[in-house]
């Protein structure tokens, strides 16, 4: 899906997310405002990033007792819009970028084709940094790097830090079957995607693991290969309730799964 879908608001004007977010508006946009303000834009989105996984830590929802789960999803699913949207606007500069320097974008592509899951984490920030400012998708991206380094609690250890993180995976990971009952969880093959922008949840899971876990020198791969078998479990649990409202969606959010690619499916492509 390379646009959004508008989710209809009660009380709120009809507006058709589309229209203004896919790449072709973004190309025309990175024509109009230049790498510099397509920087500015991008560390702008970063900060939003930054403000939802503050609140996500500071919610109660991620101590052992699990509540609030839908509003978790919720906003893991705007963070997965806002990444979604910057994703749009990378590739829109990246396609200009190549039109007007491509003797550059040579050069680059390359370099960021050289950085391994064994080379050293400094020299790949400094790497896809580089690629970063000229559009290209990185398996970390050093910007929401930088943004979540940012959002630490203020007196909490770094291990408080990386136990709240993965806590936040796990509770994502056990409250999808949530998911299967809401009616507007069910995939379009026409969109190629959720009607309520489900698609972008899966994209939130896997940056902000990666940045994430980045951010706290883990492993990333181990990770989101733990987070898939938890998930893949509450699935199957799932399957065997004897209530078929909750299973509504079942086989949608099963195919949500297919959308978390671990770096080790993609590094080096």
């Amino acid at each position: 899906l390379q646009a959004f879908t508008t989710v209809p608001r009660e009380e709120q004007p009809p507006f058709s997310a589309a229209e203004f977010s896919d790449v072709s508006e973004m190309r025309a946009l990175a024509e109009l405002i230049g790498p510099y303000g397509m920087k500015f834009l991008s560390e702008n989105l970063m900060w939003h990033v930054g403000s939802q996984v503050t609140e996500l830590k500071e919610r109660p929802a991620l101590l052992p007792r699990l509540t609030s789960a839908e509003n978790v999803l919720k906003r893991m699913t705007i963070i997965g819009e806002i990444l979604s949207f910057r994703a749009m606007a990378q590739q829109g500069l990246r396609e200009v970028f190549s039109q007007r320097c491509p003797f550059l974008m040579g050069p680059i592509e390359s370099l960021a084709d050289v950085v391994t899951p064994d080379t050293d984490i400094q020299v790949t920030l400094s790497i896809f940094e580089l690629a970063s400012a000229a559009g290209i998708p990185c398996e970390v991206d050093p910007a929401l790097v930088t943004a979540l380094a940012g959002t630490r609690t203020e007196g909490s250890s770094p291990e408080e830090e990386y136990k709240v993180s993965c806590l936040l995976l796990v509770f994502v990971a056990v409250s999808l079957p949530l998911l299967a009952a809401d009616p507007a969880s069910q995939y379009s093959p026409e969109l190629d995607g959720f009607t309520n922008n489900l698609h972008c949840l899966a994209k939130a899971i896997v940056q902000l693991s990666a940045a994430l876990f980045t951010v706290h020198n883990k492993n990333i791969e181990s990770h989101l290969k733990e987070f898939l078998l938890l998930a893949s479990l509450s699935l199957l649990q799932l399957a065997q309730e004897p209530d078929k409202a909750r299973l509504r969606n079942h086989d949608s959010i099963v195919l949500l799964l297919q959308l978390v690619r671990t770096p080790g499916d993609t590094w080096g492509q």
